[in-house]
């Protein structure tokens, strides 16, 4: 994989944004694969799809690109609010692979965040545009990948390091039985994970529980907090997320 963007695509262009997409994409066309399937190319769709970017010829899976120079952040900046949330509500919303690069044009880190971790708490709304802006009114986003549990953050180039394919496409399959869920469901097995990201690798039930009142806050209508988190918990082990000790103990697993 060679991490450097070929500038040569770019001489025709004078805008850094224009710049950059071209750049950004073609990089991706040229050194991406499917963390899903590992198949290389990925296609390209046209310049009027909402949303999404890429997809997989082979497994359809689709994918957004966020390029960004600087280290990696936890907020991202995103399009108009309404329909970033329409699309990752839809049935074919795509994951998103974020790129960030160096000044020499030099790939620091390209991740993928997998869809099944996108629900409308990960999406913040920003303020209208003022009335004196040219597009008066307008509503953008950001994506706060902290709300995304670790495991869904998935390298395929880390710190300018490759990530080996096969580690990516089992990284990327392992958390696939959440799209099974409903959304609730989901909603819930996130929340918890979340809870789980913030303990050290061995942990205990009543930790978890600790973090009871916060889930109440996120799931108004239930009334059996513990019992969910200890439902949660059993569908986290199940999947091979963690590991049950005995004893109300657990631990996470690589």
């Amino acid at each position: 994989m060679n991490l450097y963007f070929n500038q040569s695509l770019a001489k025709n262009y004078n805008s850094k944004p224009q710049i950059i997409r071209v750049l950004s994409e073609a990089w991706v066309k040229d050194n991406g694969y499917c963390p899903n399937c590992g198949i290389q190319p990925l296609a390209e769709f046209g310049n009027n799809k909402p949303v999404a970017d890429f997809y997989c010829a082979a497994c359809a899976e689709q994918y957004e690109l966020k390029s960004k120079q600087s280290k990696l952040s936890n907020i991202i900046n995103d399009g108009a609010y309404a329909t970033m949330l329409a699309r990752i509500n839809s049935d074919d919303n795509p994951s998103f692979f974020f790129l960030t690069y160096s000044q020499e044009y030099r790939v620091n880190n390209f991740l993928i965040i997998p869809k099944q971790f996108f629900k409308p708490d990960i999406i913040i709304k920003r303020k209208p545009l003022t009335a004196s802006a040219r597009r008066a009114g307008w509503v953008g986003c950001n994506i706060d990948l902290r709300r995304v549990p670790e495991t869904g953050k998935v390298f395929l180039v880390k710190d300018q390091q490759v990530i080996p394919r096969d580690s990516v496409t089992q990284q990327f399959q392992k958390t696939l039985f959440l799209r099974q869920q409903s959304i609730t469901s989901r909603g819930w097995t996130l929340d918890v994970w979340q809870c789980i990201d913030r303990l050290g690798d061995k942990f205990s039930l009543q930790q978890v529980y600790a973090f009871a009142d916060e889930l109440q806050l996120k799931h108004p209508d239930n009334n059996h907090v513990k019992d969910k988190i200890r439902q949660q918990l059993q569908v986290l082990r199940d999947k091979g997320i963690i590991e049950f000790m005995g004893r109300g103990q657990y631990r996470k697993l690589s």
